[in-house]
């Protein structure tokens, strides 16, 4: 192929990128934002790399721990203080993941249980968010279809107490800047690729303690007694 043939395809191929991009940049989505409490047109392509440089304090990734619980095998246990869920996986073992909690006047405490089950769950906002948005002046829709612009992210675990939906749900989030931090309405909140890796293992009908924000009653469903330490023979030989 003749060297300037060359080079010329590759300048066209290159102005192609460039527009591609500068579509994928021109593309928005209606998102709430949790900060404001409020819903914002986001630039999608500007939102992911906000995304990739804003990840949540490393002491909230998902980590191997063990646990000193009398809560069986399959229990989810959130800690509201700490911004902690731990999935109970048995013989002293857990897996914790960082999340965000309700902000003040919002959190709670109880035991319920998974009701229902969603993949890119669609969201109805609470009649309360419609009032209090409308009085700011922002028409919000009733419904959002699930999508990279809900806040529900990419699952939701609708939490039922006494057969009724209790209208908190553990879900994920398209700002997972805000793991770590008390800013939702009540619902738990995890990162997308932690509330898909919880999902997965979470049958309908799985027991949920949520602690208090203040802690309280902490020490009677359990303690988190650190990180996993694997050796290198653990590594090598799959102890």
């Amino acid at each position: 192929m003749n060297k300037w043939f060359r080079l010329a395809r590759l300048a066209v191929l290159g102005a192609v990128s460039v527009a591609t991009v500068g579509q994928a940049a021109a593309e928005t989505v209606r998102r709430y934002n949790y900060a404001t409490n409020s819903f914002e047109t986001v630039d999608t392509a500007r939102a992911q790399r906000r995304t990739l440089q804003r990840r949540p304090d490393a002491r909230f990734r998902r980590t191997e721990v063990r646990i000193r619980t009398d809560q069986p095998a399959g229990t989810i246990i959130v800690d509201s203080q700490n911004r902690y869920l731990y999935f109970v996986e048995g013989k002293g073992m857990a897996t914790r993941y960082g999340v965000g909690v309700g902000r003040e006047g919002f959190g709670w405490s109880g035991q319920m249980k998974v009701g229902r089950k969603a993949e890119w769950p669609g969201w109805t906002p609470p009649a309360q968010m419609l009032a209090r948005e409308r009085a700011k002046g922002h028409n919000i829709p009733a419904y959002m279809k699930g999508g990279p612009g809900n806040p529900l992210g990419a699952r939701a675990m609708y939490l039922y107490r006494g057969g009724r939906d209790s209208l908190f749900r553990i879900h994920g989030t398209n700002q997972p800047w805000t793991i770590g931090h008390r800013m939702s309405s009540g619902c738990i909140r995890m990162m997308n690729e932690d509330v898909e890796h919880l999902y997965d293992r979470v049958p309908t009908g799985t027991k949920v303690v949520v602690i208090a924000p203040d802690g309280t009653g902490a020490e009677n469903v359990y303690a988190d007694l650190g990180p996993v330490q694997h050796n290198i023979l653990d590594a090598l030989f799959g102890g």
